[in-house]
């Protein structure tokens, strides 16, 4: 989290992502690692906090239950990690959308 959750080159990513890598959030979805760094370049997740309140783990998934809090927003998140070979397969992201239109 803390490459994404920081002022780090996003490019940083791709050695952590597998050439099958997918993410699949309650906004945005991608198919492969390069659109989902793309992505991350073109809107990088700056200019909030977070605080996690829980985390678990298993030989191949681990999952993150954190409030994410920016300007007028303040909301609960899940996000699932799939991994093997060292690398991320697969992130699921959960939160609700619409704490971002009010």
């Amino acid at each position: 989290m803390d490459v994404v959750f920081s002022d780090k080159d996003m490019g940083a990513l791709r050695p952590l992502l597998s050439d099958r890598f997918t993410f699949k959030g309650t906004l945005n979805e991608y198919n492969n690692p390069e659109s989902y760094i793309q992505a991350m370049k073109k809107d990088p997740p700056i200019g909030f906090q977070y605080k996690m309140l829980k985390s678990f783990e298993t030989r191949s998934a681990a999952c993150l239950v954190y409030e994410f809090s920016k300007t007028g927003v303040n909301t609960s998140m899940a996000q699932m990690f799939e991994v093997s070979n060292g690398q991320i397969d697969r992130i699921v992201l959960i939160f609700d959308s619409a704490e971002f239109s009010k």
